[in-house]
């Protein structure tokens, strides 16, 4: 059996009663080694109990070693231990053992502020709440509770609220030693996942924020603060689910937490700096440039949609449906071009073959075309009419691209010769 020295202090002796070399006992270990070392009595904390266990040395008659981790098997606090240089660990050797500096302070800050944490779940989401796990050391604190919902960013804020509100009080905290039964019906609330002996400690933190008695009462075996006031500050980071049903909540307490926020605050500080605007404007400021990434976004992957209303995608030019319609066949919701050169009635019966108004774009293709210029004289390009039919429509060129066809005919004389050009290139 190991005595556990630490809840008063982060340091003291202790005399090795056995060493461990991969399950097997050992007399020693010599520099360089990692084996388990159990000792007569410890300031060395066991993981248990949702803490985990106490890293830190140990020195001893002319030799020294780093406790790498501390487990508690049943009354057995067992440390794995490397040895770091200088004269053999043996059983039977006297060792100062020291938690490692910083670690425990914060180790008990967090672990604290899970016992008001889990009373605010109950007072906040309700009584149904109750605790799935939890994992404290020295940098944070995670917390497994049952609900079955995410929390809301009003939810978060009340438990912060409530936690730092005890913090606040600066109250001491207490500890009895009882039986579970007593305990339990004195209303202290078991930890989940925790094996009690004979004997509990009972920790108590702060007073209730309305009406009399203590804000939390719990069973706990781990090490804690003084006051609640040494927890200083509490700040949940994240929340999430992990389980069906279970949600895990981490927190940073004290410089930890401070830190945080100042992170937090560099980063919307420099927002503002950016935009020039009020840092209490940057949420509202980066909302609207969200919206409008995703709306851009979403226009951008309809491109029929986003050329606007009455806006269709322009089709390749090719031998398409229209252009299988017999030539004296008017193309249903066309109009020809507007101006005096409609007054003919040649030009009138070249609407219905498909002339379009200034500034639209021909949506014929052009192989159609070719074919049938290759064999009067044409140039086989959309936008490029043969010889013949420039000559039957007065000499008057025709501009455009390869895929891209206009022209004219500005003496209205010749339009039937013109005319009648096209039809005979459209037979073939």
């Amino acid at each position: 059996m190991t005595e556990f020295t630490g809840y008063d202090s982060e340091t003291g002796e202790g005399q090795v009663v056995a060493i461990l070399k991969e399950g097997v006992a050992a007399d020693a270990a010599e520099a360089g080694e990692v084996v388990e070392v159990v000792l007569n009595k410890t300031p060395f904390y066991g993981e248990g109990g949702g803490q985990a266990g106490d890293k830190g040395g140990f020195v001893w008659t002319n030799g020294e070693g780093r406790v790498l981790d501390t487990k508690k098997h049943a009354d057995l606090f067992v440390h794995t231990v490397q040895v770091a240089q200088g004269a053999a660990l043996t059983v039977g050797a006297v060792v100062t053992a020291t938690v490692e500096p910083g670690s425990r302070p914060t180790t008990r800050a967090n672990h604290s502020a899970a016992h008001p944490l889990h009373a605010a779940l109950k007072n906040v989401l309700g009584p149904h709440v109750a605790q799935k796990g939890q994992m404290v050391d020295a940098e944070r604190m995670r917390f497994d509770f049952s609900h079955n919902a995410p929390l809301t960013d009003e939810e978060i804020a009340r438990l912060e609220d409530e936690v730092n509100a005890v913090i606040r009080q600066n109250l001491p905290t207490t500890t009895q030693l009882m039986n579970p039964e007593a305990a339990i019906e004195a209303g202290a609330v078991a930890l989940f996942g925790e094996k009690y002996g004979d004997e509990v400690r009972v920790l108590t933190l702060g007073h209730a924020l309305s009406g009399d008695g203590a804000y939390s009462v719990e069973l706990c075996g781990g090490t804690h603060v003084a006051r609640t006031g040494d927890i200083a500050l509490f700040k949940i980071v994240s929340e999430g689910g992990v389980a069906a049903g279970v949600r895990r909540i981490e927190a940073l307490t004290g410089d930890a937490a401070r830190r945080f926020l100042l992170e937090q605050a560099n980063v919307a500080r420099s927002l503002a700096q950016a935009f020039k605007i009020q840092t209490a404007d940057v949420p509202a400021r980066v909302g609207g440039s969200e919206r409008r990434t995703q709306g851009a976004g979403e226009a951008g992957s309809r491109p029929e949609e986003a050329a606007g209303p009455g806006r269709r995608r322009r089709r390749q030019c090719g031998p398409g449906r229209d252009q299988r319609r017999h030539p004296d066949r008017p193309r249903s919701g066309r109009r020809g071009r507007q101006g005096p050169a409609r007054r003919g009635g040649g030009l009138q019966e070249a609407d219905r073959l498909g002339r379009r108004r200034p500034g639209r774009r021909h949506r014929r293709q052009g192989g159609h075309h070719r074919r049938r210029d290759a064999g009067h004289g044409g140039q086989g390009q959309c936008g490029r009419p043969g010889p013949r039919r420039r000559h039957r429509h007065g000499r008057q060129g025709a501009g455009g691209k390869p895929d891209f066809a206009q022209g004219g005919a500005p003496d209205g004389s010749k339009a039937e010769a013109g005319l009648e050009a096209v039809r005979v290139a459209l037979k073939g």
